[in-house]
């Protein structure tokens, strides 16, 4: 790298993470656009809630179709991966707008936006290994990563007040706008910014995968980990409100995850450096079966607004941790590659435990027991990965 001091390059990789945090903040938004605001949806769109429910179920689909093949592209040419990634995220909001009312438009941008989702994400490790020493990539791999809870966040909130304020054509504007903004960014900065170049391209295809034992455990603690906070988004509010809670489970979520925003930006630089990656893994693993234990008895509004806070800042930062771990031990060459692998994992863990949840969400207790067990086989994981970390 020509240049990794103070001056110039250091602001110019800064800003170069900040647009990749816009990126990925923006892809989530996308994601998410519909999600909070099923019902008005539908009513624009003339179909039915189910048809809405589609146009978010495509992106977790697209991305176990195309993770692999994505951090293979990061891995080649981050530049042209990333650059794709950008012009597809703004191409899907574009979209959209052709008609508003047009369900198929509203699919198409979708699609789009699916298909531009793993071409930014599967860059959090690399970008941050090619534009930051080894002192400063677990801090940027936090605000990569911290990015995607971000925009989870934003999208889920954000959405009924510019419904409100002014249609679907409104909240699809707002989306769009933001797309392209973020894509300009990123695209101008990615011809600024000091990136330095791979050495040595990995040319060995996927096959090594196999061969990585502490790929398979991070990539199985994220599978838990990531199904935990989807079942807490997805039926928290039915289970609070079968507790004798009902409508507060929007606000418990944004507690949880805004706890989990802080933690994931400001835990794995300090756990990194300090050599206890495994210890955050295990202790996330740990407060999640103890958390949902928990509240099985102890379930008033604001006992589990503290229980889910503190459940949240360890159970998102443990993804960056992950991420920065996978990194600091294949290297850049293959970081997007095993990026897209672990994020893979945790795709089908969303849609796994949301699954398993499903059939016991009318006893709210048996459904908080269910998420409370996923805390066994993660232990296990977290407990097997190495005690001294330069092992691995």
């Amino acid at each position: 790298m020509t240049a990794l001091g103070a001056g110039t390059p250091r602001r110019s990789r800064w800003a170069l993470l900040a647009a990749f945090g816009l990126l990925v903040a923006t892809t989530q938004v996308l994601w998410l656009t519909f999600a909070p605001v099923t019902v008005e949806t539908a009513e624009a769109l003339g179909v039915s809630e189910g048809l809405v429910g589609d146009l978010a179920v495509v992106n977790p689909l697209v991305f176990v179709l195309l993770a692999l093949p994505a951090g293979r592209l990061v891995d080649r040419g981050l530049h042209a991966t990333l650059g794709a990634g950008a012009v597809l995220t703004a191409a899907g909001a574009l979209v959209r707008l052709v008609d508003p009312g047009a369900y198929g438009w509203q699919l198409t941008g979708q699609l789009l936006a699916s298909v531009a989702q793993p071409l930014v994400l599967a860059a959090t490790t690399t970008v941050a290994a090619r534009c930051f020493p080894p002192p400063e990539r677990a801090a940027a791999i936090a605000a990569g990563s911290a990015a995607q809870f971000v925009g989870v966040l934003v999208g889920a909130l954000a959405g009924r007040p510019l419904v409100e304020a002014g249609g679907l054509r409104r909240l699809l504007e707002a989306h769009a706008a933001l797309a392209v903004v973020a894509a300009a960014a990123l695209l101008v900065l990615l011809r600024v910014a000091d990136v330095a170049p791979v050495e040595h391209r990995d040319a060995h295809g996927l096959g090594w995968l196999r061969h990585e034992p502490l790929l398979w455990r991070l990539g199985g603690l994220l599978l838990v980990g990531v199904g935990v906070f989807n079942a807490l988004a997805t039926w928290l509010d039915p289970v609070m409100a079968g507790l004798g809670h009902p409508g507060v489970g929007g606000a418990l979520l944004a507690v949880a995850t805004l706890a989990g925003v802080a933690g994931a930006a400001t835990l794995p630089g300090p756990v990194a450096r300090a050599g206890r990656r495994r210890l955050l893994l295990v202790t996330a693993t740990t407060a999640t079966g103890v958390v949902f234990g928990l509240l099985t008895v102890l379930h008033t509004p604001v006992v589990a607004g503290v229980l889910l806070a503190v459940l949240g800042a360890v159970l998102l930062a443990g993804l960056p941790v992950a991420l920065e771990w996978s990194e600091a031990h294949v290297g850049v060459a293959r970081s997007g590659t095993a990026t897209a692998a672990l994020l893979l994992a945790g795709n089908l863990g969303g849609v796994l435990l949301v699954l398993a949840v499903q059939p016991v969400v009318g006893s709210p207790r048996a459904a908080l027991g269910v998420i409370a067990l996923a805390a066994v086989p993660g232990l296990w994981l977290a407990l097997g990965l190495p005690r001294r970390e330069e092992e691995a």
